[in-house]
């Protein structure tokens, strides 16, 4: 019976992983072109020092997280059949996306301080 349990829990957290996954694969694909359109037209600001070091420094986080993201997500292409491989998959899963949305808050922090600073200086 204890058998049963798991292996329906373990069923349930595939098909939450596997749904995971798709979500992640799309923020990831939203973020790569929300920051393919929005990068050169930033490029055309002249502010401070200090305002361009926090850009690119949420600019680089951002990347940074999409990338490790973009890792765990290419890292769960393949199944096994063990469950411990199974929990690590899905352990992969859950890592990507957390990254995901870590890139996408890099991404709105970045977008804030634009909006701040042209309410500020405009």
């Amino acid at each position: 019976m204890l058998k049963n349990h798991l292996r329906r829990d373990l069923q349930w957290l595939k098909r939450q992983a596997r749904k995971d996954r798709r979500i992640t694969v799309g923020l990831l694909a939203g973020l790569l072109a929300a920051w393919v359109h929005q990068l050169p037209a930033a490029g055309d600001d002249s502010a401070s020092p200090l305002l361009l070091a926090i850009s690119a420094a949420l600019v680089m986080g951002s990347a940074g997280a999409w990338l490790l993201a973009a890792y765990f997500v290419s890292r769960t292409l393949r199944v096994r059949r063990e469950p411990a491989e199974e929990l690590r998959w899905i352990a992969r899963i859950s890592r990507g996306k957390e990254w995901a949305f870590c890139s996408l808050s890099a991404y709105v922090a970045w977008h804030l301080l634009h909006f701040v600073t042209a309410l500020l200086l405009g």
